[in-house]
């Protein structure tokens, strides 16, 4: 969902499932793929349509695919939809597609395998061609289309927990007006479900002439890829699903289970920051994790001032925007840890600049105020329309103290997500808790990071025991999802399964070292 503005909407299952990318693409300086209007009477002429492949980002081809808006009345028309391939160097050797999803909702397919060779290994990239389309509502297919970037900013910096009735009320509101604005500026609003993209994704198998589906989906791509193997058991092929979202919880639990594992990432960070020499935090465990709520406090009412501003930035760095930069640091142990001490350090000097820079670097924010995709307005909606949350607000009110209690850091943030979800429409598809019990497929992989802070590990545990068959690889690190993060352990299981169709060992685990014990 939204960044941090709890119900304005609240976000923090968007940072939660989102997967940062290597690098993303603009459309500027590429030619468009002329739309030609296609009729299309019955879903099998979807099914049978060609893709017209051009060249474009020099390396790359790209093509529009049709989908129908409403699978349940062709009438209503017909959606286009992003799609990019990075195509096998060796085609001699080619084995076929690797459909590639990389998390969100609102994250790009397409840039996602624009990034193919650094998301796979070359025997992969050799062999396959790596495929990644945008979902509908995201990027460049239809995209979902709510703030300006002006009010973006606004929301991100904007107060992130209500604390009183009064604020409550505004923070409703201010909900309202937002559902009002995606419902006035995109169409069709109530056919942006991810049941409907796990639909899209079989017409393109079929586009691409694959029998069987080929995917590599992480965060909340595992959810799309769980939902297509329920509706297309035997069309799966090869499945890697990674960093998974268990499809039989509610809002709530997802929630509080995420604010519980981004406190205990915050604890692992604590732990390794007082063994570090420039650590900004002195004294036990405890302490540093009150001087961390105590500057996040202090930010409501004092937002922090930048030390080195860009040219016409005059932000402040609220609260809020603390919080989605200290969100960031945590997907990534390596990279993010070192930056969030030199935040803390920073935010002791009276300055929030590299807080700013995390929270930039997250919500794709561009030095000009632009952003780089919709992703903030299409993860908002699409969580919505997938995962209708039928709490009261005075449910709401009384679930505060459990998960400020459970996750004092993230809890009093993460209370209130999903709160704006009531304004907006309530789609056909949307599924209830605890319907998925069983999926009969091909073998599969689930990978779980142990301490992963955005989709917790007991979650991909989960989601194994509903694939038959299925495959569990737990990776002992920190940081967001376990392929492609530095364990050649996981990595050579799944180039393993994905060349070959071996199945790793039984409850198989690995560290960044190796097989683990």
């Amino acid at each position: 969902m939204s960044k941090t503005s709890i119900s304005k909407p609240s976000s923090f299952k968007k940072i939660a499932l989102a997967l940062a990318l290597t690098f993303t693409l603009s459309s500027c300086g590429t030619d468009k793929i002329p739309f030609v209007e296609e009729k299309f009477s019955a879903l099998a002429e979807y099914e049978k349509q060609k893709l017209d492949w051009s060249n474009c980002y020099d390396y790359f081809e790209c093509a529009e695919l049709r989908v129908p808006i409403d699978y349940s009345d062709l009438s209503v028309g017909t959606f286009r939809l992003s799609v990019l391939r990075a195509s096998a160097k060796d085609q001699d050797k080619r084995k076929g597609s690797i459909v590639v999803n990389p998390g969100g909702p609102g994250g790009s397919g397409v840039d996602y395998a624009y990034n193919a060779d650094y998301l796979f290994s070359p025997d992969i990239t050799d062999v396959y061609d790596i495929v990644g389309f945008d979902p509908r509502g995201v990027a460049e297919s239809e995209p979902i289309n709510c703030f300006t970037p002006e009010e973006l900013d606004a929301n991100l910096a904007s107060d992130s927990k209500p604390d009183n009735d009064a604020e409550i009320a505004a923070s409703l509101e201010e909900s309202e007006a937002f559902a009002a604005k995606c419902l006035e500026n995109t169409e069709h609003l109530e056919h942006f479900t991810t049941m409907e993209t796990a639909r899209d994704m079989d017409i393109l198998r079929a586009a691409l002439g694959e029998t069987k589906l080929n995917y590599v989906g992480k965060s909340y791509g595992t959810y799309l890829g769980t939902l297509y193997a329920d509706l297309f058991p035997t069309n799966v092929g090869r499945f890697v699903l990674d960093g998974a979202v268990d499809p039989n919880i509610s809002m709530k639990e997802q929630n509080l289970a995420q604010a519980i594992g981004f406190d205990k990432a915050i604890a692992a960070f604590i732990k390794d920051c007082l063994t570090q020499s420039e650590c900004p935090f002195k004294g036990t465990q405890a302490e540093a994790t009150q001087s961390m709520i105590a500057t996040l406090q202090a930010a409501a009412t004092s937002p922090l001032p930048q030390q080195t501003p860009e040219d016409g930035d005059d932000r402040l760095i609220t609260e809020s925007l603390i919080l989605i930069g200290i969100a960031s640091s945590l997907y990534d142990d390596v990279d993010g840890w070192p930056k969030l001490r030199q935040a803390f350090t920073e935010s002791a000097q009276g300055f929030g600049d590299t807080f700013l820079q995390l929270a930039d670097e997250y919500s794709g924010r561009n030095p000009d105020g632009t952003f780089r995709s919709n992703d903030f307005d299409s993860g908002a909606v699409i969580d919505c329309l997938d995962w209708r949350d039928r709490r009261t607000v005075d449910q709401y009110k009384a679930d505060v103290q459990e998960f400020t209690e459970k996750a004092p850091v993230f809890g009093p943030y993460i209370a209130f997500s999903g709160m704006h979800c009531q304004f907006f429409p309530q789609p056909k598809t949307q599924r209830a808790p605890n319907t998925l019990i069983e999926i009969k497929t091909a073998p599969i992989i689930v990978i779980g990071t142990i301490r992963d802070p955005a989709t917790p590990y007991v979650w991909s545990r989960s989601l194994a025991k509903i694939f038959t068959g299925s495959r569990l690889i737990s990776l002992d690190a920190d940081g967001h999802t376990g392929h492609g993060r530095g364990s050649a352990c996981v990595d050579d299981a799944v180039d393993d399964y994905l060349l070959n169709g071996t199945l790793p060992p039984a409850n198989m685990r690995c560290d960044l070292a190796g097989v683990s014990a």
